[in-house]
């Protein structure tokens, strides 16, 4: 039995394998929009003493708007996004495979502010949470992977990969090159059918 592997990043969701792959876009820059809407105002209507919009009702409602409409970009986008890749699973007869993002909100404290703020908006918890949802449902197998190296490990020989272009990897020892994203998906079916007792074809 295939897997479909899922990676994340803040722009994409990369969906696939060692024969395929599919991109999906993120609403990323939506939800973040409506985010700085509310912090703006609170900005706005706020003073060292004390915080001005608490006190009136209009912004405090205006913010709250603000606030639950980029949730609800990003809870609407998880839920379909999930939907989407356990059906291509389902159609094709393949399990779905996915990193461990337990660990996750720790090591984003080492990111930079703004590309952290994105990672914490776009939930990959969120996304996570409905990917093992749906594939119960739908009596998809489901495999969570370790997600150490996955964008970073030449999944042909398991060096440490070299960044030669933006988002692109190439290995040093085998010369094996490729957007570091579909390098993720080759290592996380790569895990995953270690889990399943499988092997897989070494990438070309």
């Amino acid at each position: 039995k295939g897997v479909l592997a899922v990676d994340v990043n803040e722009r994409q969701v990369v969906v696939g394998n060692s024969h395929v792959e599919q991109r999906i876009e993120t609403p990323i820059d939506r939800a973040l929009r409506y985010k700085r809407l509310a912090e703006r105002l609170q900005e706005k209507y706020s003073s060292p003493k004390y915080n001005a919009w608490l006190r009136r009702r209009g912004i405090w409602r205006r913010i709250r708007y603000f606030r639950r409409k980029a949730k609800n970009i990003m809870e609407d986008w998880a839920r379909k996004t999930a939907h989407i890749i356990v059906s291509l699973a389902k159609q094709s007869q393949l399990a779905v495979a996915r990193e461990d993002l337990t660990g996750l909100v720790e090591d984003l404290r080492e990111l930079p502010k703004d590309h952290r703020t994105a990672l914490l908006v776009l939930g990959y918890r969120r996304l996570g949470y409905w990917i093992d949802w749906q594939a119960e449902k739908n009596g998809v197998p489901l495999f969570v992977v370790d997600p150490a190296g996955t964008s970073t490990t030449c999944p042909r020989c398991g060096a440490k990969l070299v960044e030669v272009s933006h988002r692109r990897m190439r290995c040093p020892c085998c010369g094996f090159e490729a957007d570091r994203d579909s390098i993720a998906v080759l290592n996380i079916e790569r895990r995953a059918l270690s889990q399943m007792g499988g092997s897989l074809a070494t990438p070309t």
